[in-house]
């Protein structure tokens, strides 16, 4: 189970990834950010394209690691999905409220997946 797991937020990762590196104009648009600029695309395409990416290659890895370097691994990206959720609370106490997608639709992403890769590790 755990290896599924692992792979399965990897591949919503990597999903995420070549999505922000292809159309990172797309991805945000539902939050309402229009990324109009060289620099904002590029931004974009850094923080989710190659941070999902990233991620999804560590939890890949994690997979067939050993025990310890698995453990610390897993727990860094639900430690990651965590903080995200956490931001968007925070968010919630300072702004006016917003509708469930996209916003509260990825919080409950971040927070199962988080609970998920911390259930199996």
């Amino acid at each position: 189970m755990r290896p599924v797991v692992l792979i399965a937020a990897g591949i919503l990762f990597a999903g995420m990834g070549v999505y922000a590196l292809t159309a990172p104009a797309r991805l945000t648009r539902p939050f309402g950010i229009a990324v109009t600029t060289a620099a904002g695309r590029s931004e974009v395409r850094a923080v989710y394209g190659g941070f999902g990416l990233a991620v999804s290659g560590v939890l890949c890895w994690a997979a067939a690691a050993s025990d310890d370097l698995r453990r610390g691994a897993v727990v860094a990206v639900a430690a990651a999905l965590a903080g995200m959720a956490a931001g968007r609370v925070v968010s919630r106490l300072l702004d006016t409220s917003s509708a469930f997608y996209p916003v509260w639709f990825y919080f409950w992403v971040e927070v199962v997946a988080a609970a998920a890769l911390l259930a199996v590790n």
